[in-house]
């Protein structure tokens, strides 16, 4: 049956991709259809959503210290750290954490309520950067130890998934030739 929907309706196949990709292009330009791939994307499974994350939090630390370093007042330092993350999950949290700082509260406050995109040691050392006024250094070291276990990671996940890929090569392999040979061995049989 799947022979015949390619030899016969391959333009079937052919429409029902360029239709899939569309909508799943225009979902994810929608706004909650990018705040749901981001969600999504940091829980993807096998290590892959942690390193999404933690290029995330890579990325929103070393601008956050640089923009500090600079000398970029608070808030604006906060709306560009947040658009330029990456994420969705963690610009809408730092539209959270711009409005904590309006009310006079603290940064890592708002930032506690969303684990998924900021994880405990990151709020904490926020917290112990904002009351010893080292938030800059805080976020360097953050960003430092992500970038670093990123690398880490990455090699972990290259490592694992080279064997993965040889069996998958091996098995591709293996059944071509299977196909081939299988028809002769039939007419092999038919001749003795």
């Amino acid at each position: 049956m799947l022979s015949h929907l390619v030899t016969g309706k391959w333009y079937v196949l052919i429409g029902v991709t360029v239709l899939t990709i569309s909508i799943f292009r225009r979902w994810k330009r929608s706004e909650r259809g990018r705040i749901q791939w981001d969600r999504f994307k940091l829980k993807i499974p096998m290590k892959i959503g942690d390193i999404v994350q933690k290029v995330a939090l890579a990325r929103f630390s070393r601008t956050f210290s640089g923009l500090i370093a600079a000398g970029v007042p608070m808030l604006e330092a906060i709306d560009i750290t947040g658009r330029t993350s990456g994420n969705r999950v963690i610009e809408m949290a730092m539209d959270d954490v711009r409005d904590s700082v309006m009310q006079g509260g603290t940064l890592s406050a708002p930032m506690r309520g969303v684990p998924e995109a900021f994880p405990v040691m990151v709020t904490q050392m926020i917290g112990v950067g904002e009351e010893t006024g080292a938030l800059e250094t805080m976020l360097s070291k953050i960003a430092d130890f992500y970038e670093d276990q990123v690398s880490a990671a990455m090699k972990a996940l290259t490592s694992i998934l080279e064997p993965i890929m040889i069996m998958v090569v091996g098995g591709m392999v293996g059944f071509i030739v299977i196909s081939m040979y299988l028809p002769m061995f039939k007419v092999y049989d038919q001749i003795k």
